[in-house]
């Protein structure tokens, strides 16, 4: 903990993300084949952070991304303000048939032993055109950040999207912000990108920029490489592999100070077991598992990490850090939509519900 330096200096932002607005439809428990209607969730991983920790914690938090200038940018961006982020655009113009667009992602929620079904349309992407050069990172950092943060499905976008991210934790190191990365592996993101082996030298390049790594056993394994259990042939609730691994990781990337994901035992698509875990030099801590009534089980990690890095903001010890982030990630899913509808102090009061155990 004392290894993540956190700047206590009079900021202009607590929290500052970058990645790719997404709208997504929603016909709720019908599958789209069925559906009559839907609900309009605006999300995207990095934006659901900056949202979660304006709108649940209270912080001060903007987005730098992409904003297309038609109907549905529109609807993006009341949304944005609603949830208090503050954005950092960069322009395109739609063409009135082909783009560039605001990416679609399709998910129904699915219910019992019916599991949710999600796919994209993320074709010619106005995020995924962003490259280096589009913000004015000396000018953002310059005013004050204390924490910067972006995650693997923005890197999969395109070529360009993974160097913008590199570029920015450049920048924001030198200016002492803390920087993290959720690896959120996605396969059918990098069919298209070189696959596998493009998705693993992707990361592996940016993880050198990383202080705080967000990621599963899936996530380590797929996207860094590093060898660990079938992760199809284990209880995902078990911690025994999963220590070794995040070693493993700061042991290849010896800048990495922490690593922290969820623990997820799906029993239906809408009753599941949830835990989490997070590793420190010298530390680690456990969180209780508690069964989840799901309502909407996208954003949960988003949630998670929300919370985690609120903690860490907010000078919390490493026990409270996990909780948190834990109950904010559990809350997160009994909302419909990718972002918290929650208020921190039920977040407090759940996370003091349960016992993290801190070993070292």
């Amino acid at each position: 903990m004392a290894e993540i330096k956190i700047r206590q200096d009079d900021c202009e932002l607590d929290f500052l993300s970058l990645g790719s607005l997404v709208h997504r439809l929603d016909p709720g428990r019908i599958p789209f084949r069925k559906a009559r209607s839907v609900n309009i969730h605006v999300s995207g991983g990095e934006y659901n952070a900056a949202a979660n920790l304006a709108d649940c914690f209270g912080l001060k938090t903007g987005i730098a991304t992409a904003m297309v200038n038609y109907g549905i940018g529109e609807l993006v961006h009341t949304r944005v303000q609603e949830m208090g982020v503050r954005p950092f655009y960069k322009h395109f113009e739609h063409d009135g048939a082909r783009g560039p667009n605001i990416a679609t992602v399709y998910s129904d929620v699915g219910y019992g032993v019916r599991p949710p079904v999600v796919f994209y349309n993320r074709a010619n992407e106005a995020g995924a055109m962003l490259k280096p050069g589009d913000f004015d990172w000396e000018d953002i950092f310059s005013k004050g950040v204390r924490w910067f943060h972006s995650g693997g499905i923005y890197a999969s976008l395109s070529e360009t999207t993974s160097e913008l991210i590199i570029e920015a934790m450049q920048v924001a190191k030198r200016h002492g912000a803390v920087t993290s990365f959720d690896l959120n592996y996605r396969g059918k993101l990098w069919e298209s990108m070189g696959g596998l082996a493009q998705a693993q030298a992707t990361f592996k390049k940016i993880v050198q920029h990383v202080d705080v790594l967000i990621g599963n056993e899936e996530d380590l394994q797929m996207g860094l490489g590093v060898k660990g259990p079938d992760v199809e042939k284990k209880s995902k609730l078990d911690t025994s592999k999963f220590f070794q691994m995040m070693s493993d990781v700061n042991r290849d990337y010896p800048n990495v100070k922490m690593v922290a994901t969820t623990l997820r035992e799906v029993e239906s698509a809408n009753r599941h077991q949830w835990g989490a875990v997070v590793w420190t030099k010298g530390q680690q801590a456990i969180s209780p598992t508690c069964e989840l009534g799901v309502i909407d089980r996208i954003g949960g990690g988003d949630g998670f990490a929300s919370g985690l890095i609120y903690g860490l903001l907010d000078g919390r010890d490493l026990d409270e850090v996990l909780r948190l982030g834990w109950a904010h990630g559990a809350l997160s899913t009994t909302f419909p939509g990718d972002v918290t509808m929650a208020r921190l102090p039920e977040v407090e009061a759940f996370a003091k519900g349960g016992s993290a155990r801190v070993q070292r």
